[in-house]
């Protein structure tokens, strides 16, 4: 059974919302404890779905004066979402980045591996975050640490998920009927403050 194009919508919609991402996070425990509060866990991330970041890079004589400044160039990275995290109390985002990088259809190991690869060369240099525009006061500086977390299907091929475990990169499977089950539950393990 193939993945469709329908079921890839519904996770990166799923995913797009605050609930949808915290129930993600809780499917990769590791990431789940970078949240900066467990009691206001929605207040503690920001979700941009398929984000694009402004690169800042040096002229292109390569010499940089007192008087020259960085160009920023707005550039869309290959990820599905990312999750950064914020301070629930300031307001200001925090130093881990975690993106999610969702199996699309027709994609095999090296597309997917490769639209990670591709993610950590543009976010090797200097760059900030276009924030979605509730959140644009937020500070949107360049992280301490970027995070990949793939989410592949029941029916993802054997190779992509051998393949994964390989390179040491993380990675839930998600089925349709468990999306439901967990963005249910959300709600009586969390105590969220509206």
């Amino acid at each position: 059974m193939s993945i469709k194009q329908s079921d890839y919508e519904t996770l990166l919609a799923e995913y797009s919302t605050r609930h949808g991402a915290i129930a993600l996070l809780k499917q990769y425990r590791p990431y789940l404890e970078t949240l900066p509060s467990t009691r206001r866990p929605e207040q503690s991330l920001v979700t941009i779905p398929l984000p694009v970041v402004k690169i800042r890079q040096p002229p292109s004589d390569g010499k940089l004066t007192s008087s020259s400044s960085l160009r920023a160039t707005a550039t869309s990275i290959p990820c599905d979402l990312g999750i950064l995290m914020c301070d629930p109390e300031w307001k200001i985002k925090m130093g881990t980045e975690i993106l999610v990088f969702i199996h699309r259809p027709d994609e095999d190991f090296s597309q997917l591996l490769g639209r990670w690869r591709q993610t950590q060369v543009y976010l090797d240099r200097d760059y900030e975050w276009i924030m979605p525009p509730q959140e644009q006061h937020m500070l949107s500086e360049a992280a301490e640490q970027i995070r990949p977390l793939f989410v592949l299907f029941e029916s993802t091929l054997d190779r992509i998920k051998q393949g994964l475990a390989g390179a040491g990169l993380p990675f839930v499977i998600q089925t349709s009927d468990a999306l439901t089950e967990e963005s249910m539950s959300y709600d009586s393990e969390f105590d969220i403050a509206e």
